[in-house]
């Protein structure tokens, strides 16, 4: 019985770490011309030339792992005017109404934040670089692959009808994905490993 309890907890462990990590498969050249159509044919993405570009170079490159949006974002002045009601809503709340269900998209992709916080003050250390236009916070979200962010932002119908939230919730945004070389926090890899792990000591311990 106790080997059983621990052996289904390995089973649940490589069940989740086969959903969090994925088969980390590069995106096909098949899918590349398929989505590189869908941003130049798409009038609701509102994609320029350069960012049509951008993206293609983005998914060329893939090399099927994980990666994190460097996300930054400055508000427009309080209140705005939502885009289906016509009432005045705060920013902040606005974006709110943009991030939640599409945080819900990405918890189903094993997409979560990594963290996100308010800024406290302007750019402390900045060379050759435009003026700060007054970043209000900055936030990280881990990603699965490239496909998933394709997926859940480019080429996802739905996906138009939240992005108007963001739009006019913020000002300015600048936003970028890399890849980590250094982390000093426990990853869901660990979290879930000894969460797992502790639950198997628990039962065995009450079964004894």
């Amino acid at each position: 019985m106790m080997m059983t309890i621990w052996v289904i907890a390995l089973v649940v462990y490589l069940a989740f770490r086969l959903w969090y990590d994925g088969l980390r498969r590069p995106l096909t050249p098949d899918e590349i011309s398929h989505f590189s159509k869908v941003f130049q044919e798409s009038a609701e993405n509102g994609l320029s030339t350069g960012e049509v570009a951008t993206l293609r170079r983005f998914m060329e490159e893939d090399d099927g792992k994980e990666f994190i949006m460097v996300n930054l974002v400055k508000f427009n002045a309080s209140p705005v005017t939502h885009p289906d009601t016509g009432q005045d809503i705060k920013a902040s709340a606005l974006l709110t109404e943009y991030t939640q269900p599409f945080m819900g998209k990405i918890l189903r992709r094993a997409g979560h934040p990594v963290i996100a916080g308010q800024a406290v003050g302007g750019y402390l250390d900045a060379w050759n670089t435009p003026e700060n236009p007054g970043w209000h916070m900055a936030g990280l979200v881990r990603y699965r692959s490239r496909r998933d962010v394709i997926l859940l932002s480019f080429a996802d119908a739905e996906f138009a009808k939240i992005h108007k939230y963001k739009i006019a919730a913020m000002k300015q945004t600048f936003a970028f994905p890399m890849q980590k070389r250094v982390a000093l926090y426990a990853s869901p890899r660990i979290t879930v490993g000894l969460l797992l792990a502790l639950g198997a000591t628990l039962l065995q311990l009450a079964l004894a």
